[in-house]
């Protein structure tokens, strides 16, 4: 009899490849995916160890199974484990196994050891070796994004250094999977039916440039996506603007599969707190590579993040980064507060920000940008465009008619708005649909189907 097993994916997009990664694995041992943790011999808790908040959502997390389910077997895996093994192990008795991220393969061996011996205390399965990235399991791999879509991680870890971010510590140095590997896993993913790419990694515009002493290699494998025949996105996720490698625009100008969607943390606009945070650009330097990307592609979408309360930031510098928003007219923008974590640069950087200032900060930020997405989208009202159907909306049915929930090329998964759809015929999710946008909703759209 097969045992079965429940995960829990918390975390970002490339996390939840670790999560899919990891089922892929214990599928092929012979493991059995529940969906109700209740029926589980196992439960994997895949954590996130990003910033503060995230890890508290990791253990409280951990916490509530073990109360939950108090005779259950439960391994703790991902970031906040790689980052905080030997501490977690200690202070969490809860957990039975602390697993990392550095080799996904060896989960079966993690589910092995946390169902063994229950009168030991928590162990620890840890590799400090990264092996080559060329070993998951490709296409073959469980999805937990919704129909039609995947996410492809084409890189892992990171090389340039942020200080404020943990990333480069608990991911290790970039190390990116060969091109035909990525190719060969996107072919797998089309042959089921995937038609959204979504290729990941902590910077896309650094993929090969461990091999190549430097070269972005990501232009070279857009070009072979361009060769794949078949009707798919190829969307890119994560872009360092300090390393945006411009060969890519003429690429997407001339294969309209490759979506002209640029997820660019800028993280800030004014110059000290950027060479603070060790980036290399500049507010100017970033708005002549928005101008540039607008020039060479009218129709860009070119999505941002913000960090606010940075150590040093002083009123000026926070005006500099509203007149760098108000400058960039971006589409999509994500505000934080800087969050102070161990083991980082910026972690003994003075003078620190209070947090109410940091989120009063954050809130004007956010305020700012609702009439900017806003006229942004306004554009689109009027216009005939291509949708990916993702699932029926529960509740939204009307005599003879359903609502669906749909995704723009200018939509990207989770982060960004969405479209819907009344159709009085069937809809299958994970299609595409075309359809003329005739009314704004706050960030979401409204599509009526071309006759």
């Amino acid at each position: 009899m097969s045992l079965g097993y429940y995960l829990d994916p918390l975390g970002c997009a490339k996390n939840q490849v670790d999560a899919e990664t990891m089922m892929g694995f214990l599928q092929e041992a012979g493991w059995v995916a529940v969906a109700d943790p209740a029926e589980a011999d196992l439960i994997i808790i895949n954590s996130c160890g990003f910033i503060e908040k995230a890890k508290q959502e990791s253990i409280n997390t951990l916490l509530e199974y073990r109360q939950t389910y108090p005779d259950k077997k439960i391994v703790l895996a991902g970031c906040l484990a790689q980052g905080y093994a030997q501490e977690l192990s200690a202070a969490l008795p809860e957990a039975d196994l602390i697993f990392g991220n550095r080799d996904l393969a060896k989960i079966t061996q993690a589910a092995a050891l946390a169902l063994s011996s229950p009168e030991v205390s928590c162990r620890v399965l840890v590799p400090a070796a990264i092996p080559a990235p060329d070993t998951s399991p490709l296409g073959r791999r469980p999805l937990l994004s919704l129909p039609g879509s995947a996410y492809i991680k084409i890189a892992e870890g990171c090389d340039n250094h942020c200080t404020f971010c943990g990333i480069p510590r608990i991911r290790g140095p970039l190390q990116s999977r060969s091109l035909s590997q990525v190719v060969d896993e996107c072919r797998e993913l089309l042959d089921r039916g995937i038609k959204e790419l979504c290729l990941i990694g902590q910077d896309l515009g650094s993929y090969g440039t461990d091999r190549t002493g430097g070269v972005s290699e990501l232009p070279q494998l857009l070009k072979a996506l361009s060769q794949v025949e078949g009707r798919f996105w190829v969307r890119m996720l994560y872009l360092h603007p300090d390393k945006f490698p411009l060969p890519i625009l003429e690429l997407i100008r001339q294969d309209p599969r490759l979506l002209p969607y640029f997820d660019l943390p800028f993280q800030h606009g004014a110059s000290k707190i950027l060479r603070a945070m060790n980036r290399q650009g500049t507010g100017e330097s970033y708005l002549a590579l928005i101008q540039h990307i607008r020039a060479m592609l009218p129709d860009a979408t070119i999505r941002s993040t913000f960090l606010t309360g940075f150590p040093g930031e002083t009123e000026k510098d926070f005006q500099g980064l509203l007149h760098f928003q108000g400058q960039a007219q971006l589409d999509w923008v994500g505000c934080f507060t800087y969050s102070r974590e161990e083991h980082t640069p910026a972690y003994s950087m003075k003078p620190r920000i209070p947090r109410n200032i940091a989120a009063a900060r954050q809130r004007l930020i956010e305020t700012r940008q609702i009439p900017i997405t806003e006229k942004r989208l306004d554009r689109l009202v009027g216009t005939t465009l291509e949708a990916l159907v993702e699932e029926p909306v529960p509740g939204e049915e009307e005599p003879k008619r359903q609502v669906y929930q749909a995704r723009l090329r200018r939509q990207a998964p989770e982060v960004d708005g969405l479209t819907f759809i009344q159709s009085d015929t069937l809809l299958v999710p994970g299609t595409f649909v075309w359809g003329r946008i005739c009314t704004r909703h706050g960030f979401d759209l409204e599509l009526r189907l071309e006759d």
